[in-house]
């Protein structure tokens, strides 16, 4: 079997101030054909996973290029058009194949395309006919759209938020396609709309039951795969917000009766399963009465990953006025901190302007009189399912006993060694406030004596009955009691 796997990742938030465009992608992985033959990097895994388990079994691998950029606003419609039309040129000459796999978002905008990864799947379509089989991984947090409900055979999405199945969601799609080109399965997929926009966290009960119950279904009475896509609230597109997806064999009307149930039983859950979000102030309240430390705090609206800048001051000003110490805050993407505490160097004392850099929703900045404690021309953290994130030059600093984390290449906090890899002791640490909504929760909890979420200030409003969503094509809960009516 002759096998073309491909990716191109980016989730865009319509609303941040940052434009996607050529250098985002470099900087995110470049746009060569060897992703697998380097370490992994964020979503590019499936590649790694495809080629091989398909090497294993005797397939051949054609490979073309992976592209990821770190969340932001929309993506320049030249770049977007460039990046399909490399997939689809490499795909044509790869012709006659079997089977295509495909690593992307499903939460990617760019200038004239709502759904990017609906209309690249449609023209992977065109090139293969309708006899070959497509197979795409998602993030969950994407728009599960009719085009590509309609235009692939498989799309199966993470699960669990940290997303920490990335390895394992590929192979169930590799899995799938082995058995659909072998004709022993005939996977029919079945879409509902569960009217409804916000966050989800598996990591806590009740929606931990939830995910447990959909693994559960898989692999039984006909039932192929579920996933939950639960949509990336701060995009306003059409078909924006959370559907439940089943893939059976065959049924069609058994996969619409299954993911009507659980539409319905994460419906049900809706006040239940809603992460709870404080103000900072509050926040900051709460963990300074726990007694004991470290807690972690979200920063969740200033999450890079969401397409947040990462340079908001909100939670450094609170913590610097109430003399908040020891303490740990980052990481803070402020490209001109850090080449001037490089250039003063390690021990060095100096005036820092911090933050603040991007309008209204990232601050004032914050005059410092801070210590460079650490610098690196290269850093990086560990991120999920065995993958790194590059943050460039970096460094770390010290002021009224808080050290933060400055860093040159946009990223939200996934690991604690975002602080350790720069000889941050965060045991010592009464708080610790990382600017991420939930990746960091795999790394951080096992040190954590509690980890709380701060509806700050920022990109990522966490209003959701206040979003302006003019273009959603139905109403919406939490903004309708009930949208069905």
């Amino acid at each position: 079997m002759r096998i073309f796997i491909a990716g191109l990742a980016t989730e865009t938030n319509t609303y941040s101030p940052i434009p996607t465009g050529a250098a985002a992608f470099r900087v995110g992985s470049p746009e060569i054909r060897d992703t697998t033959q380097r370490p992994p990097e964020g979503a590019g895994v499936p590649m790694h996973v495809w080629r091989t388990a398909a090497e294993r079994d005797g397939h051949e691998v054609v490979e073309s290029i992976y592209t990821s950029a770190q969340p932001a606003g929309r993506t320049i419609r030249r770049v977007y058009e460039e990046l399909r039309d490399t997939i689809l040129a490499d795909l044509k000459a790869a012709m006659p194949v079997q089977a295509v796999a495909l690593a992307l978002h499903g939460a990617m905008v760019a200038e004239g395309y709502d759904d990017c990864e609906g209309d690249l799947i449609a023209r992977v379509r065109d090139v293969v006919g309708p006899d070959v089989f497509i197979g795409v991984e998602l993030d969950l947090h994407c728009h599960l759209t009719e085009l590509r409900v309609a235009k692939a055979d498989v799309i199966v999405t993470y699960k669990e938020y940290p997303h920490i199945d990335m390895r394992e969601r590929a192979e169930e799609i590799y899995a799938l396609l082995v058995r659909t080109v072998a004709g022993e399965i005939r996977p029919v997929m079945a879409l509902k709309d569960c009217r409804m926009i916000g966050v989800w966290h598996p990591t806590k009960q009740p929606m931990r039951g939830f995910v447990d119950r959909m693994s559960a279904l898989e692999g039984k009475d006909g039932i192929l795969s579920v996933s939950f896509g639960h949509g990336f609230a701060w995009a306003e597109v059409p078909e924006v917000g959370a559907r439940m997806l089943v893939i059976a064999d065959g049924d069609k009307a058994k996969a619409q009766a299954l993911a009507d149930r659980l539409a319905q039983e994460i419906w049900d859950l809706r006040d239940a399963t809603s992460p709870p979000f404080q103000t900072l102030e509050a926040t900051l309240d709460n963990a300074l009465a726990l007694g004991r430390g470290p807690v972690v705090i979200a920063d969740t609206a200033d999450n890079a990953g969401g397409g947040a800048p990462s340079d908001s001051t909100f939670f450094l000003r609170e913590m610097l006025s109430r003399g908040i110490a020891p303490a740990a805050i980052g990481p803070f993407w402020d490209p001109v901190a850090v080449s001037l505490c490089r250039e003063a160097g390690v021990g060095a004392k100096l005036h820092l302007r911090l933050g603040g850099k991007l309008g209204p929703v990232s601050g004032d900045p914050v005059d410092l009189d801070a210590e460079v404690l650490a610098v690196s021309d290269d850093y990086v953290q560990s991120g999920l399912s065995g993958g790194i994130r590059r943050l460039g030059p970096s460094a770390r600093i010290r002021t009224q006993g808080i050290e933060a984390i400055l860093i040159t290449q946009r990223s939200q906090a996934f690991h604690p060694d975002l602080f350790t890899g720069l000889g941050t002791d965060l045991t010592a640490m009464k708080i610790i406030v990382v600017k991420s909504s939930q990746h960091f929760h795999a790394g951080f909890a096992p040190i954590a004596a509690e980890v709380l979420y701060a509806a700050s200030p920022g990109t990522l409003n966490r209003d959701f009955a206040r979003m302006e969503m003019p273009r959603r094509k139905e109403k919406w809960w939490p903004r309708d009691a009930n949208p069905f009516a």
